[in-house]
């Protein structure tokens, strides 16, 4: 059934460590202080939290090979890179760190606009509910 698509469960599994791992990882973020406290508290409350959560919970959908679950990953990569993407390029201007958290951003959007692509692939409109 799943074996036909491949890079299924890499995916899910890489989808589901990287989203435990992003929850802590925000905090330290927003923590860290300046620069662009402000906007790493509100990027943080309210895109990048949701996006984690959500993407738990798409991994338990695609863990289950449910519809829903490849829906939600869209959903939560679509958030993630409208976050990372964005703050990324602004930070890169502001603060000129490409080897910082900038960089980080940036190279975090690439990796989600690739999953985004995967998921989006038709063969996985072809599942059982």
């Amino acid at each position: 059934m799943r074996s036909s698509l491949s890079g299924y469960w890499i995916f899910a599994w890489l989808g589901l460590l990287a989203n435990i791992a992003a929850i802590p990882f925000i905090a330290f973020v927003v923590s860290s202080g300046p620069p662009l406290q402000w906007a790493n508290l509100w990027v943080a409350i309210f895109l990048g939290w949701p996006a984690a959560v959500v993407g738990i919970v798409a991994a338990s959908g695609l863990f289950a090979e449910r519809q829903w679950g490849v829906i939600m990953s869209i959903v939560a990569l679509s958030m993630a890179v409208s976050g990372t993407l964005p703050y990324g390029i602004y930070r890169l201007i502001d603060e000129g760190d490409i080897f910082g958290l900038s960089g980080l951003s940036l190279l975090i959007a690439i990796f989600n606009l690739i999953a985004l692509i995967y998921w989006c692939r038709p063969g996985h409109r072809k599942i059982r509910l």
